[in-house]
């Protein structure tokens, strides 16, 4: 796959899994069994150009142990999500995910300046290194057909 064509795999795949997220969150949150999920068109480009800008890391620690890499990984999406959280923010006067605003029934959680969340360092974690297989099957599908089936 060319660079934008993987930019709208990661971009979509960003959606559909905050799609999800956020529904599976209603009924633990805040009992609402309705599955309301929710997402936001800026998304988008965010998901696609961190997932882009992921892969050139990817490649560069590929040999480290695994718990160094997600912690790269956690460390670079709290980047992305900071910076463009502050851009958005800049352009629009709010940032979509605002981490400050109260949610459901529970207090306002911990965040820093509402653009990143501390808790969701296991998710950033687990999710960079789901994000491995996904870059190396997208790079090179064949490869990744090859690993399937050993």
């Amino acid at each position: 796959m060319r660079r934008h064509e993987r930019f709208l795999a990661y971009g979509v795949g960003g959606w559909v899994f905050e799609v999800l997220f956020t529904g599976v969150k209603g009924p633990v949150r805040d009992k609402d069994w309705r599955l309301a999920s929710h997402t936001y068109l800026w998304m988008l480009p965010v998901y696609g150009s961190a997932a882009v800008a992921f892969e050139p890391v990817h490649d560069a620690i590929r040999d480290r142990p695994w718990w160094q890499r997600g912690l790269a990984y956690t460390a670079g999406f709290y980047a992305v999500e900071a910076a463009s959280g502050t851009a958005i923010k800049g352009l629009t006067g709010e940032v979509p995910w605002d981490y400050a605003r109260p949610r459901g029934t529970r207090p306002v959680p911990v965040h820093v300046k509402g653009l990143v969340r501390p808790a969701y360092a296991p998710v950033w974690f687990g999710l960079g290194l789901v994000l491995e297989r996904v870059h190396d099957r997208l790079s090179n599908p064949a490869s990744g057909l090859r690993r399937q089936g050993e």
